[in-house]
């Protein structure tokens, strides 16, 4: 396929899956739940954390976990004290338990306390064309207080050859900004020229199919692969085509 075939092939499907019909079987349903700022981002992360394995009991459990929170994520965050996390005792998702929940509840107070929030560790640490190093430096500020060493596989490092598919679906979530309704655009201060594309199983093998990733694994050597390519097809908002491979892979079995 031509690069212009395979632009306007990817384009049309973007145009097909990129509107609000796709919220409400997505993990993206849980922070549309919140109109503040700090609500958003919040629910957006823990939602994002846990996003891995069936989407029903993804949104199922990162429901139960903003329930948990009171409905109130920021709140909670910035007022909780230690006995208002017994109430996690039991939660879980995956590898994902009540002791990593709690730690994060901890390490997002620290954040935003410390470091002015979560946009601001990733709009002080990034590059003009990549995000890959904000990652990386938010996973050290995050792991900055005392936790359990089984808490740090919850979130991915590129520079430690992790694509990183999780922390890259929350960004494109909380930068890109269109008129679709399904990403949240609040984060002005960065542009969506310098996101990367969630990969995961479904993405990388649609990728593969055309041509945009030659790499057998989905790791972060394969997500340079797969920028470069979507970038030669939209240099402005290269992240769309996130939509398209998506949806190819799970809607369509392409």
């Amino acid at each position: 396929m031509k690069a212009s075939e395979l632009k306007e092939f990817l384009d049309a499907k973007v145009a097909q899956y990129n509107t609000s019909d796709f919220i409400s079987t997505d993990p993206i349903s849980i922070p549309h739940q919140f109109r503040v700022k700090e609500d958003i981002e919040i629910a957006g992360f823990l939602t994002a954390t846990i996003a891995w394995g069936n989407r029903k009991m993804i949104i199922k459990n990162a429901n139960r976990m903003v329930a948990l929170l009171g409905n109130s994520p920021y709140d909670f965050i910035m007022q909780h004290k230690e006995h208002h996390l017994e109430n996690f005792d039991g939660f879980v998702h995956r590898t994902f338990n009540a002791e990593d929940f709690k730690y994060f509840i901890k390490a997002l107070k620290h954040i935003y306390i410390n470091h002015n929030g979560l946009e601001q560790v990733i709009k002080t640490h990034a590059k003009k064309t990549s995000l890959q190093p904000a990652i990386h430096k938010l996973k050290k500020v995050f792991f900055e207080i005392p936790h359990l060493p089984r808490t740090t596989k919850h979130i991915g490092d590129p520079y430690k050859g992790s694509a990183a598919k999780r922390i890259n679906m929350f960004l494109r979530w909380m930068i890109r900004n269109d008129n679709t309704g399904v990403d949240f655009g609040i984060w002005k201060s960065l542009s969506p020229s310098q996101l990367s594309c969630p990969l995961d199983v479904h993405s990388g093998n649609v990728a593969r199919k055309l041509g945009l990733i030659t790499r057998n694994q989905n790791d972060a050597k394969a997500l340079i692969e797969l920028d470069s390519n979507l970038r030669e097809l939209d240099p402005v908002d290269p992240v769309k085509y996130d939509f398209a491979l998506f949806g190819l892979g799970v809607f369509e079995d392409f």
